[in-house]
């Protein structure tokens, strides 16, 4: 019978990979930031697994994206920073703290909050919260505390939602999409008067834009567009399986061929 491992075991690994008498090499030579790239690619691994909805292979990138936390937990150990108890110690407290309506005696254990919940106080409740302990850490201004290192598309979403608690927003989604429209004309205004760095300004200014779109649509802009990437993907193979099943390259073929080839492939749904 397979032996069934628990996280007891994971750390017991962890350690053994660290350890400077018979360790890996590779393990050993790792800092908190040499991780990061890694920490990074995982996270996004686990999002395509769901996104695909590979949940036979969920589990696995689950596991890599958790081996991360361990790693890092080990060099906290290591440099007596901290610990996985108390990493585990802070995310449990802190959602307690966070979740009054379910623990409203601030207890993990104690009394339960009877009747059903209001999602929209819950939402409220939650953000008041959350701004409560940026202020606690010093964190000033509505667009504190949003993370600089988040990918860009989701980073505008989220400042555009801070932004939007204030008041700050367009009351609907007609006057977000003339706003893209003009952010548009000044990308051509740009580009005809010969200026590509100020044309190059504008074209952010459109995919900001953009974003406000999707966000007043409730959609997630990464994930919209890691669709539209796979949608491409499927619809370019097609193309390139069209044509180069003919025994000829790509470059033979000209544009038109290949447009009406990428027509086929959204007939077909692809």
């Amino acid at each position: 019978m397979t032996e069934k491992y628990n996280i007891d075991d994971l750390q017991y690994l962890m350690a053994r990979l660290r350890d400077p008498d018979g360790g890996c090499p590779w393990d050993l030579k790792q800092t908190f930031a040499t991780i990061v790239p890694s920490t990074i690619e995982e996270a996004y691994e686990v999002a395509e697994a769901i996104e695909r909805e590979d949940f036979g292979h969920l589990p696995e990138e689950l596991g890599d994206l958790l081996f991360q936390v361990i790693f890092y937990a080990q060099m906290g150990s290591e440099q007596e920073r901290f610990s996985f108890d108390g990493i585990v110690h802070t995310l449990v407290a802190k959602l307690v703290r966070r979740h009054p309506h379910v623990f409203p005696t601030g207890e993990l254990r104690g009394e339960r909050r009877e009747g059903g919940l209001d999602e929209q106080k819950v939402r409220d409740s939650w953000e008041s919260i959350k701004e409560a302990e940026r202020t606690s850490k010093g964190e000033q201004g509505a667009l504190a505390g949003v993370a600089t290192a988040l990918p860009a598309l989701t980073r505008a979403a989220k400042l555009q939602k801070r932004a939007a608690r204030t008041g700050f927003d367009w009351p609907d989604i007609d006057q977000v999409l003339a706003k893209a429209q003009e952010e548009i004309g000044e990308v051509r205004e740009a580009i005809a008067t010969g200026d590509l760095d100020a044309a190059r300004e504008e074209v952010g200014d459109l995919l900001f834009a953009v974003v406000n779109v999707a966000r007043h649509l409730k959609a997630d802009p990464e994930t919209q567009l890691r669709a539209t990437n796979r949608k491409f993907e499927r619809r370019f193979a097609f193309v390139e399986s069209a044509i180069t099943g003919s025994g000829r390259v790509l470059e033979d073929a000209g544009l038109e061929e290949m447009d009406a080839a990428w027509d086929q492939a959204k007939e077909r749904g692809l």
